[in-house]
């Protein structure tokens, strides 16, 4: 009776432990369905860095493929002043199909990346977040495989970034490149 209710305490708290995470994770994630081109569209974050270049940034080119050991490579090109600028990422992959890890040497920061929902052939939503020793902040990504979505997905990112804690002035809805107003949300 004793073993029997410990085993059971101890899976209430494993199951508050899980939904202490709060961040969901698509169901039955298909990850080689994710890879190829994808176009950042929006970009939510309550992070320092964000605030201080949200006023300079656009839309990006993501292409995600697969490595021979199963993690997925990230490469990210964006516009930086008048070239562009490459970002190489290993997303490591964890026991949980759609969630990946990834520590960023350059910033010594560690993300919980969770791949929050998508139909693989439109959008993706992604969310991240990220532990330093001078703290934690969150980013949600919105991805597109063309340079436009429905406004009906831009309306989900946006609720979406506002269930993660960000304000309207953490959300923000990228620019293409060479357009040269801001479209926020």
């Amino acid at each position: 009776m004793h073993a029997t209710l410990l085993s059971v305490l101890g899976l209430a708290l494993l199951g508050a432990l899980h939904a202490q995470d709060g961040v969901p994770v698509q169901t039955d994630f298909q990850q080689d369905k994710l890879t190829g081109r994808w176009y950042s569209i929006g970009l939510a974050s309550n992070s320092n860095w964000f605030k201080e270049k949200k006023h300079l940034m656009k839309m990006c080119t993501t292409v995600i493929s697969t490595t021979a050991d199963g993690n997925l490579e990230v490469t990210s090109t964006y516009p930086k002043g008048d070239q562009c600028e490459k970002k190489n990422s290993l997303y490591i992959k964890t026991e949980q199909p759609g969630r990946f890890s990834y520590n960023s040497p350059r910033w010594g920061s560690k993300h919980d990346i969770h791949v929050v929902e998508t139909n693989y052939d439109e959008y993706a939503l992604v969310a991240t977040q990220i532990s330093k020793s001078t703290g934690s902040s969150t980013m949600v990504l919105l991805y597109s495989r063309t340079k436009e979505l429905s406004p009906e997905r831009l309306e989900r990112f946006t609720q979406f970034s506002r269930e993660q804690g960000l304000t309207d002035e953490e959300i923000l809805i990228l620019p293409r490149t060479g357009e040269s107003s801001r479209r926020e949300r």
